[in-house]
C-alpha cells in the first residue's frame, strides 16, 4: 500500500485507488502513515479525532473507527488480508507498511539528504529535489480534518518544501545558473515574503547578473515587509549579504 499525503489524502493498493469515506477515517489513516510502522498510542488519537472534548465513550467510538477502517480497506482492494495492515497493540494502534511507502517520509528524507550533499554534487542535488517536490499535489494533510497530529505534521511539511525549494536554488547557484534562478526566486519571494533565505538568494543572482542595484532593492524589499508585518530587521545572513554586495566582494561571483 502507498499512501499520499502530500495534498488530500490519497491510497494506492497495487494498481488499485482506495477511497476512504469521512474526515475521521482519512484523519485516523493519516496520523497512523505520519508514523508508518510505528505504535500510536490511544491518546494521540483521541486527540486527533476530538481534540480537548472527546466522547465519554472515546475508546469503544475508537474501537468502531478502527474496525471500520479495516472493513473499507478489505471492501476497497478485494483482499480480506488488508485489515491486517491496521494492528492492534496493548499500547495503541500501527500501520503495517515501509514508512517508505508513506510520501511525506520518502519525501523529508530526500530533502535531508540532499542537504548534507548539495555542494559536494549539484546535479545530483538537483535531480532529488526536482523528484521529491513532484510528489506535492496540494496543500499537505488537506482534507483529514484540523486534529493536533495532522495540522502540525502539515505546518512541518510546507517548511520542509520551502527548504527543498531553497536547497534547489542553492545547486543551480552552484552550478551558475544566476540568471536562470532570478525569476524562479522572484515568485518564491512573493509567496514566502518573509523567508529571509529566499532574499539573500535573489541578492546573489542579481549580483552575479550585473544587476547590483536590483540586488540592494531586494534587501530593502525584504527589510519593508519584516518590519511592516512583525516589527522586525532583517537577520545577520541577509545584513552580511547586503554589505559584501556594497563592498564588492570577489567570492560573490563564485
Amino acid at each position: 500500500m502507498f499512501i499520499e499525503v502530500l495534498g488530500p489524502l490519497r491510497i494506492r493498493y497495487g494498481q488499485q485507488r482506495v477511497n476512504i469515506p469521512g474526515e475521521k477515517l482519512r484523519a485516523l489513516i493519516a496520523t497512523l502513515a505520519l508514523s508508518a510502522g510505528e505504535v500510536v498510542s490511544g491518546a494521540t488519537l483521541f486527540d486527533e479525532l476530538w481534540g480537548e472534548t472527546p466522547p465519554r465513550t472515546a475508546a469503544n467510538t475508537l474501537h468502531g473507527h478502527i474496525a471500520r477502517l479495516r472493513r473499507t480497506l478489505v471492501q476497497q482492494t478485494g483482499d480480506p488480508s488488508a485489515q491486517e495492515l491496521v494492528q492492534t497493540s496493548s499500547a495503541g494502534y500501527r500501520l503495517e507498511i515501509d514508512p517508505e511507502n508513506v510520501d511525506s517520509i520518502r519525501f523529508t528524507r530526500l530533502v535531508e539528504c540532499v542537504g548534507a550533499t548539495v555542494h559536494d554534487d549539484p546535479r545530483g542535488g538537483i535531480a532529488l529535489l526536482e523528484s521529491a517536490l513532484r510528489m506535492w499535489h496540494g496543500m499537505a494533510l488537506s482534507d483529514v480534518g484540523s486534529g493536533v497530529t495532522c495540522s502540525t505534521a502539515a505546518v512541518r511539511l510546507e517548511a520542509m518544501k520551502a527548504v527543498a525549494r531553497e536547497l534547489l536554488v542553492e545547486a543551480k547557484l552552484e552550478l551558475g545558473l544566476h540568471q536562470h534562478v532570478v525569476p524562479e526566486l522572484e515568485q518564491l519571494l512573493t509567496q514566502y515574503p518573509l523567508r529571509e533565505r529566499f532574499g539573500e538568494q535573489l541578492m546573489l543572482a542579481l549580483y552575479r547578473s550585473g544587476r547590483q542595484a536590483d540586488a540592494i532593492g531586494v534587501y530593502h524589499q525584504v527589510r519593508r515587509r519584516l518590519d511592516d508585518d512583525l516589527g522586525l530587521e532583517p537577520g545577520p545572513g541577509m545584513r552580511a549579504r547586503l554589505a559584501e554586495i556594497l563592498r564588492q566582494e570577489p567570492s560573490l561571483l563564485g
